[in-house]
């Protein structure tokens, strides 16, 4: 028995990756416990439409039925966004949830591990996870970190969740050989905010430029991904103060009901939503179509980059 046993992978995906067409693997953790009901519905949807309009088959993924689903129904995508019963699997919580025939939604390390078994190479989330506040005392790190250390996928993100230390997070993926690119930007996006204070080495001015660097990292045969880092569109950025302002007092409010480990960013993005009267989560929205789209782009110039060479 092998992988192949364990992998579902929908018809229209395997055929585009056997055909050299562009996929972008998207998580279902975004919908199962980083949105709320019923907004999440549209939200996952539309996800899947923005990639079809740039000529990208999305390839959303899940654990269903003891598989791991590389692309999921019409039907399925509702079912991640039901609240109830839908686990949150990292890494660590795949073999226990295949081998029980549970259902969850994948993070960002857990589609990424997925992404790179079915052969697809891009990936759009909304933020990666990284060092936890405290973390040099706590070792709260996401698994995230360690995925992108690696599994060569490269990920188009808005940086990392602002709810984390990013000069860590950075420090973290410099230690283990990542590269994190910025994409028309020279700082590291902070996810609601376009920038952090924490200066880049490393601006891609294009998608065929972050494309060309993605092959010579894999031909080279470096392990691990790529960190792309896409700003939210300027229209929808929000105050770096106030919104670390209101961090800091969604996080102390956390630590004080004893909420620790995967259960705080849910926690913290329920309570930004509710703190800024709603404007943090329609900026959640507006960042991760960001993402997708181009993620989308760089999936489709790193497919005509290959055919060129192949």
């Amino acid at each position: 028995m092998n992988v192949e046993y364990y992998l579902d992978i929908r018809p229209e995906i395997a055929d585009a990756l056997r055909e050299n067409r562009p996929v972008v693997a998207l998580e279902s953790t975004i919908l199962s416990h980083g949105m709320p009901y019923p907004e999440n519905i549209e939200f996952a949807h539309k996800a899947e439409k923005i990639l079809r309009e740039e000529g990208v088959i999305p390839a959303t993924t899940a654990i269903i039925g003891g598989k791991l689903k590389v692309g999921l129904s019409p039907e399925e995508l509702d079912l991640m966004c039901n609240p109830v019963d839908i686990g949150k699997v990292s890494r660590r919580d795949v073999a226990v949830y295949l081998a029980a025939g549970k259902t969850g939604a994948t993070t960002v390390a857990t589609t990424m591990m997925i992404a790179a078994m079915a052969g697809i190479r891009v990936f759009a989330t909304g933020g990666i996870g990284g060092v936890h506040r405290g973390g040099e005392n706590t070792m709260d790190i996401s698994a995230d970190l360690q995925e992108l250390a690696s599994t060569p996928v490269a990920v188009v993100c808005a940086g990392a969740k602002m709810i984390l230390d990013l000069g860590l997070t950075l420090e973290y993926l410099e230690t283990m050989g990542v590269p994190v690119l910025g994409f028309r930007t020279d700082e590291f996006p902070a996810f609601y905010c376009r920038r952090s204070g924490f200066k880049l080495d490393y601006r891609a001015e294009s998608e065929e430029e972050i494309a060309r660097i993605m092959k010579v990292k894999w031909d080279l045969g470096l392990k691990g991904g790529l960190v792309i880092g896409n700003p939210i569109p300027e229209e929808y950025e929000l105050d770096y103060d106030r919104m670390n302002a209101v961090i800091t007092d969604a996080l102390k409010k956390a630590d004080e009901q004893g909420i620790r480990g995967k259960y705080i960013t849910p926690f913290v993005l329920a309570e930004l939503r509710e703190m800024t009267d709603g404007v943090s989560f329609a900026s959640n929205l507006e960042l991760a179509y960001n993402n997708i789209r181009v993620a989308g782009r760089i999936a489709a110039a790193y497919n005509e980059l290959m055919k060129n060479v192949s």
